[in-house]
């Protein structure tokens, strides 16, 4: 685990997760631009990715390990005191999104925030509640990507994505900001 964040932050391989909003972008500032994203609060709504799988090339192929590395590596992104603000939740690395109940049959997600945002918590929330749960879907993601500076970028910006609906930033504002 990175050492700037918090204990209680694992990166978990191979959780169980529903599904939730995170789709492609590019890194904010960087020459490709950026994508789109689409949700309904948190935990909720559909993201269409862009990239590799819209033209037809075949995915980016990485290894898990390498792709739990650069999940890794976009936590030491977070700065400092966003980390040490983090408060129970755990990140999970699972191979692809399972459309739940009422989704489109060809949902496809990037990341999920499952939980209640700080913003939104109170004091009957610390009584035995679960932590939260960021998943990051590591198929998706590669059948986006062309390149392995694609894949770092596109984790980077779905991890930061999920962190900021932690606390509490919804998808328009993301958007604003370049973190669509």
């Amino acid at each position: 685990m990175p050492a700037n964040l918090p204990p209680g932050l694992p990166i978990v391989p191979g959780g169980d997760a529903p599904g939730g909003p995170r789709s492609s972008s590019r890194l904010p500032g960087t020459a490709a631009g950026t994508g789109t994203a689409a949700g309904v609060g948190a935990g909720s709504g559909v993201g269409a990715g862009s990239g590799a799988a819209q033209f037809g090339t075949a995915p980016f192929e990485m290894s898990p390990e390498d792709f739990e590395a650069a999940v890794s590596d976009a936590l030491l992104l977070i700065p400092d005191k966003a980390a040490r603000a983090m408060d129970n939740v755990a990140i999970f690395i699972e191979d692809d999104y399972t459309p739940q109940p009422g989704d489109a049959p060809d949902t496809v997600l990037l990341g999920l925030y499952e939980g209640v945002p700080l913003t939104e918590r109170d004091s009957w929330w610390d009584a035995g509640s679960l932590p939260d749960r960021i998943t990051i879907f590591r198929q998706p993601i590669l059948d986006i990507c062309e390149s392995r500076q694609e894949v770092i970028d596109e984790v980077a910006i779905t991890v930061i994505h999920e962190i900021a609906h932690h606390f509490g930033i919804g998808d328009d504002r993301l958007h604003e900001l370049g973190w669509g």
